[in-house]
């Protein structure tokens, strides 16, 4: 008898071993990557708690940042001008967004191609959902009143894109 309740309670011991490090197997991703504000509004802290002052409050969903660091929840990302902070993990999403960058207008071609036929310009700042890179290329949809423009835009013109 007392070897049965032995086993079962290895048995129930291991159970409750594995559900406990399931979450943290989760947060193990190879670092850095490329994630997406999730929320209408995101505190960028200066260190990885809410004890630490807020150093931005990003009022825009959908911008891409660069994850760099993890920490108890918290992850340490970098924006396109260089400034790192510290912001809660269920604030981003993995969903791949990007940023047009430049001085001038960015060109949205139908393909991936300088020669293809241009659809719309796009002006520095302009966020929208990252697709397929290829070559120098890559997939851009931004959200509009009237719907999506979908187009190429040289990877260049886009942070967020490529290898993080």
């Amino acid at each position: 008898m007392s070897r049965l309740l032995t086993l079962v309670l290895s048995f129930f011991c291991g159970i409750a071993t594995l559900a406990m490090s399931t979450p943290a197997r989760a947060q193990d991703v190879d670092l850095p990557y490329w994630a997406s504000i999730s929320a209408d509004q995101a505190n960028m802290r200066a260190g990885a708690s809410e004890r630490y002052p807020i150093k931005w409050v990003y009022e825009r969903r959908g911008l891409p940042v660069k994850v760099l660091r993890s920490y108890q929840g918290w992850r340490m990302v970098r924006e396109p001008d260089g400034t790192e902070g510290w912001i809660f993990s269920s604030l981003l999403s993995r969903q791949r967004t990007a940023i047009v960058i430049g001085e001038d207008l960015a060109t949205m071609h139908e393909s991936g191609s300088e020669s293809a036929p241009m659809r719309w310009t796009l002006e520095p700042g302009v966020v929208g959902v990252l697709g397929e890179c290829i070559e120098s290329w890559c997939e851009f949809s931004v959200e509009r009143m009237a719907g999506w423009h979908r187009g190429w835009v040289a990877q260049d013109r886009l942070w967020g894109a490529g290898e993080p």
